[in-house]
This record gives structure tokens, C-alpha cells and sequence, in this order.
């Protein structure tokens, strides 16, 4: 492990370069990693696996719309797609990558699979943290294991396909074997990771609900609301008030943000916009620090935990969700963005 000083906190970064994927191939060769699930993170982690040569099988319950997309991704009913009870037979790394709800569900249909020896991996802390909620508590004779990538499961297969990784943390929840660590760096490497970062369980999935709420997407998403609509009330047009809360941001400033930091981003920025910025950004920080408080207050106590769980174990869940994302969808700034993003010069010739 390399290490690196983050500020004067020095952490044990795991990197390719010392943890190539040859020698991840040799830790897995006699493994049978089952991926239970193919619907967020269970594609693109699953045929990053397949693409690096590991021995990897999907397991996903049939006549679903997952199901029909496993096949189109070359995924073989009898060969290396089965039944979810059937693939967690099989394998002897299982990978429980269903929803959070989803898993509490399973949950007593898979614990008959997990057989001494075996490992049981997960991609979120949610389950296991939450064991009181979820019901979630492995047996001991089996290692625990966490590989939590950042980012959404279409990056962790985009960005393995351009060759770059997605960066990912990991943790160890028992390891009953005396090799959980080694396989679950294996397992990163071979997923495709950029680095590796140790965590905990409780710590991934506290961070993990706290950036999503907050500025990942939750905050991202209202604060761009509600500067698009103060636009819009003193009549600014939809394209002028959409280009400078959304198209500015995620086709330029976000890229600098991304190559050297915010610091850099402001350097390429106009002296206007560098000084407004500075004399504003405590004031946003200021208003928004009471709501990350409570946030994370939810979080750590379960309280998100629990609606999580009840409102996806619902029947009718994926039509309600289905329902918000239509709403937000229909909504005039994100039609405008539609359009916007037609206009795109790479979109004129299409």
C-alpha cells in the first residue's frame, strides 16, 4: 500500500501499480464470483469482471427487465446467468449487489448459500450497519467484505471502458479465512478501480447517504432549482437562466474543478467572478451547514435508514419513483436542458 498525506492525515491508498490485475487474477482463480443483481452497480461490475478474465456468473430473478438486459449484454441462461438462489449456490464469492431493500428481502433465501468458507461482498455499508432494520447479520464462518466504487454503476462501466477507473473504497467486516483482505483488493483491482481506499462499513454507508442527500445529488439538485427559478421570476429567458445554473457548470467549470481543483477553476474565471464568488461562498456555506447537521443526525441514527426501507419495499415503489423522476423530468428547466443539450455542437450533425 502506498502512503499518502492528505493534509497531514496519512492514509493507505491502495494503487494498480502496486496491486496489478495479474496478481488479482492469480488471488481469484479458483473463485466463482456470483453477482446477485443486475441493476445498478450489478452490470457494470459484473462484465468488468468478465472483461478482466475472472470466473464470474450473474444471478438476477427472470422474466424482469434485468433479466432481459443481462441477455443483451451476453449473459447465458444455464452457462453464467441464473436464478438468484441458484447463482449464490454456485459461487464461492458472492457479490449481494440487489437495492437496500431489495436485500433485506432476499435475505432469508441466501443465507442457506452462505456455506463455511464463503464470502459475501457488498458494494454499501447499508445492511449490514442497519442489521437491527434490515435483519442483515451473516453468519461467522463466512468473510464480510465491502467494495463501495464512487460513482454510479453506468461510470464504473464507462470509465473501465476508456481506461481511466472509478475510485472505490473498501472494508473488511470479518475476515473468517485469514484472506478476506487480499480478496477484496483483488476484487476492486478487478472490478476496475483506480485506487482503493480503506473504510468501514458503518463509515461508507453514513458518508455514502450524507453526499447523495447532500451535495452529490440531493443539494445539487434544489440549489440548481432554486437559482434557476429566481432567474426565471425577474423574466430571464428559459436558455439564459438554464445555461448559466446548469450548461456553464457541467460542460466547463466542473471540468476545471475535475483537472486541478477549485482554486484552478477560479484562476480561469474573470476577476468579477473570482471575487463574487469568494465574498458569496461562506454565505452559502453558512446556510447550508444546519441542514448538513441534521443530515448526518438521520443518517447516523437510522432515521433515513427506515424510510429507505419502507417506501422501497413498497409494491407500488417503482411507480411513485417513476412518477417523481417524471415530474422532475417534465419540469421547464430540465425541458429546456433537453433542448440545450440538442444544441450542443457535437449534436449538429446527428
Amino acid at each position: 500500500m502506498a502512503k499518502i498525506d492528505f493534509g497531514g492525515v496519512v492514509e493507505n491508498i491502495v494503487t494498480r501499480e502496486e496491486f496489478p490485475l495479474p496478481k488479482a487474477k492469480k488471488i481469484l482463480k479458483n473463485e466463482t464470483v456470483a453477482v446477485l443483481g443486475y441493476g445498478v452497480q450489478g452490470p457494470g461490475q459484473s462484465l468488468n469482471l468478465r472483461d478482466n478474465g475472472i470466473n464470474v456468473i450473474v444471478g438476477q430473478r427472470k422474466d424482469t427487465a434485468s433479466w432481459e438486459k443481462a441477455i443483451k449484454d451476453g449473459w447465458r441462461e444455464g452457462k453464467n446467468l441464473f436464478s438468484l438462489e441458484e447463482a449464490a449456490g454456485r459461487g464461492t464469492i458472492i457479490e449481494y449487489l440487489l437495492s437496500d431493500a431489495g436485500q433485506k428481502s432476499f435475505w432469508p433465501k441466501l443465507k442457506p448459500h452462505l456455506t463455511e468458507g464463503k464470502m459475501l461482498y457488498f458494494s454499501h455499508g447499508f445492511s449490514i450497519t442497519y442489521k437491527d432494520q434490515t435483519g442483515v447479520v451473516p453468519p461467522k464462518n463466512i468473510d464480510v467484505v465491502l467494495v463501495a466504487p464512487k460513482g454510479s454503476g453506468l461510470s464504473v462501466r464507462r470509465n473501465f471502458l476508456e481506461g481511466s477507473g472509478i475510485n472505490s473504497s473498501y472494508a473488511v467486516f470479518r475476515d473468517y479465512t485469514g484472506h478476506a483482505e487480499e480478496k477484496v483488493i483483488a476484487l476492486g483491482i478487478a472490478i476496475g478501480s483506480g485506487f482503493l481506499f480503506p473504510t468501514t462499513f458503518e463509515k461508507e454507508v453514513y458518508s455514502d447517504l450524507t453526499g447523495e442527500r447532500g451535495v452529490l445529488m440531493g443539494a445539487l439538485a434544489g440549489i440548481m432549482e432554486a437559482q434557476y427559478n429566481e432567474l426565471r421570476k425577474h423574466n430571464h429567458s428559459p436558455s439564459e437562466a438554464f445555461n448559466e445554473t446548469v450548461e456553464e457548470l457541467t460542460q466547463s467549470l466542473i471540468k476545471l474543478v475535475a483537472e486541478k481543483g477549485m482554486d484552478w477553476m477560479y484562476a480561469n474565471c474573470s476577476s468579477t467572478a473570482q471575487r463574487g464568488a469568494l465574498d458569496w461562498k461562506g454565505k452559502f456555506r453558512k446556510a447550508v451547514e444546519p441542514v448538513f447537521s441534521e443530515l448526518y443526525k438521520r443518517v447516523s441514527s437510522g432515521e433515513e435508514a427506515k424510510i429507505v426501507l419502507e417506501k422501497n419495499s413498497r409494491p407500488d415503489y417503482r411507480e411513485k419513483l417513476d412518477e417523481e423522476l417524471k415530474e422532475m423530468c417534465t419540469s421547464e428547466m430540465w425541458q429546456t436542458g433537453k433542448q440545450v443539450r440538442g444544441l450542443r455542437p457535437e449534436n449538429w450533425r446527428k
